[in-house]
């Protein structure tokens, strides 16, 4: 498998899982949220990330929503699937599951828990991918996983066919020229950070994985092509507005925040699984404020195509 076989580029918005009062997984309204957002022109979808609360679901649970997401998708746009576990066979093992209710590809975070060394983070990723023919997505978030995914990961990993892409949420974008360097365009890279999206599409980003965007998807994709098209003016403009708001994607409580954001336009709902609890006082009185001003000022969006 190579990059060429896969259709990966644009925004690919972090899907929020939906949950009922009593916490209780709300598959009609995850529909509902993944639905508008390929109906607003996003370029994919990935479901059961850190957004989407990855490990406050049930092996099960993450498979039904993998299959909610495909239905939702229509096949007009790729579902990829988070796989974040504790042991490499654990990971394999929902590899596997995911292959078989019909995933596009997988999202592989290193091992949780575990501060591995570099070496073993590289065998984890291998002995998942070798342990399936879909393609692989390697993510890097060292503050949320205490692994530091660095491009000599990457360049050990480059003999392995099916690992096609990487995504990084280091917010240092050098490390997209030195792989580019190092492995030329071995990897389709994809900008993991919100706050970071334009220069990282100026070293090179070919997609995004974007928190915020789940509640502003028009803004999310216009942002990316204004950018890959070098209309850097437009684009800047926009970023300016946008950037109060993608700042939250690089908070620890991100996914309050971001659910909040979905629930203040009329996208979602924020509620979260314990131990995540609702935002309270003047944290969430901030964020309020902020969509309300984004609101308030939200601009006509340059035509990009959508």
């Amino acid at each position: 498998m190579s990059r060429k076989a896969i259709q990966w580029s644009g925004v690919f918005p972090a899907v929020t899982t939906q949950f009922k009062a009593d916490f209780s997984l709300d598959l009609q309204a995850t529909h509902k949220v993944m639905r508008n957002l390929v109906d607003d022109g996003v370029s994919g979808l990935v479901v059961c990330g850190t957004v989407g609360e990855n490990t406050s679901l049930s092996t099960a649970e993450k498979l039904s929503v993998i299959e909610v997401a495909k239905d939702a998708a229509g096949g007009r746009v790729p579902v990829i699937a988070g796989v974040a576990e504790f042991t490499t066979e654990f990971a394999r093992h929902t590899v596997r599951e995911a292959a078989r209710v019909g995933v596009d590809g997988v999202m592989v975070m290193p091992a949780l828990v575990y501060s591995a060394k570099p070496h073993e983070t590289a065998a984890h990723f291998r002995a998942v991918a070798t342990g399936t023919d879909l393609p692989v997505m390697v993510y890097n978030n060292p503050p949320i996983y205490k692994n530091d995914v660095t491009p000599e990961v990457l360049i050990a990993l480059q003999d392995c066919e099916n690992i096609v892409c990487f995504k990084d949420s280091s917010g240092d974008t050098r490390r997209f020229i030195d792989l580019r360097n190092a492995v030329g365009d071995r990897f389709v890279l994809f900008a993991g950070l919100d706050d970071v999206v334009v220069e990282s599409v100026a070293v090179g980003a070919e997609g995004w994985v974007s928190g915020m965007s789940v509640a502003f998807p028009k803004e999310g994709e216009t942002l990316f092509r204004l950018a890959k098209e070098k209309r850097f003016e437009e684009a800047l403009a926009l970023y300016r507005w946008f950037m109060p708001l993608l700042h939250l994607d690089a908070r620890p409580d991100l996914v309050q925040c971001i659910k909040l954001c979905e629930e203040l336009v009329g996208r979602g709902s924020s509620i979260t699984r314990p131990p995540r609890l609702a935002l309270q006082g003047e944290t969430l009185a901030e964020v309020k404020a902020l969509v309300a001003k984004a609101l308030a000022t939200r601009p006509s969006l340059p035509d990009v195509g959508l």
